[in-house]
């Protein structure tokens, strides 16, 4: 089980961040876990706590904090509007600052990934161009069909539900156009499929999902650091 710590974006704002230790020694390297439109509630902090278990350092930065501390939503009609209302508050410039201090904080584990589920899908897409990373992997990330013109320049992993109303099979088509060097995988399942707090969780594409990412973070993480 990992704690809260207080850590700071570059610009001084202070804000609260999930950290889990990797549960084996040395680690493995070190994955930043960006939240949906919820906040770093129970689930994400499930997430982190897992990837470490897994041997990862973990850490997931609480970007609400930028409009109120310790937001935490359920997963009601009202929360997701709630949500979607945090998110219009906060500026692109700043939530990458978070996730850039974030990835400060762990680097000492070794390289370091960026693994984002729906809005954090997005974030980990352009994180993937815009940051030091070894590699990215998007969950559903429902802005990254508007955002292609930015390129990333590590390795990219996608994973889009084949039902996800949010993100038609032709923005999936788009996205794995524009990044044919991206593995770009799809499952029979709906939208936040991999979150098993929701009503659209899908055990078997979860796993999946998972068993897939683990290997893709083994294959970037475990090679020899550099400033990438």
């Amino acid at each position: 089980m990992g704690e809260f710590s207080t850590i700071m974006a570059r610009d001084g704002h202070e804000f609260q961040a999930y950290l889990s230790a990797a549960a084996r020694a040395p680690g493995r390297g070190a994955v930043v876990v960006i939240q949906e439109i919820f906040g770093v509630n129970s689930q994400i902090r499930a997430v982190a706590d897992r990837y470490a278990q897994a041997g990862y350092t973990c850490i997931a930065p609480a970007l609400f904090d930028r409009v109120r501390r310790g937001i935490e939503l359920g997963y009601s009609p009202e929360s997701l509007q709630e949500g979607r209302g945090y998110v219009k508050q906060l500026q692109p410039k700043q939530t990458m600052e978070d996730v850039a201090a974030a990835i400060a904080v762990v680097r000492n584990s070794g390289r370091t990934a960026v693994v984002g589920y729906c809005w954090g899908g997005s974030i980990a897409y352009l994180a993937a161009c815009d940051l030091p990373l070894a590699c990215a992997v998007a969950y559903y990330g429902t802005g990254i069909a508007s955002s292609l013109e930015k390129k990333p320049r590590h390795p990219m992993q996608f994973h889009f539900g084949e039902r996800d109303a949010h993100i038609p099979p032709s923005d999936v088509a788009r996205i794995a156009a524009a990044n044919p060097e991206a593995e770009v995988y799809t499952y029979p399942a709906d939208h936040a499929f991999a979150n098993e707090q929701r009503s659209s969780y899908d055990p078997a594409s979860a796993a999946l999902a998972y068993e897939r990412t683990l290997s893709f973070l083994s294959r970037h993480l475990a090679q020899e650091r550099h400033a990438s």
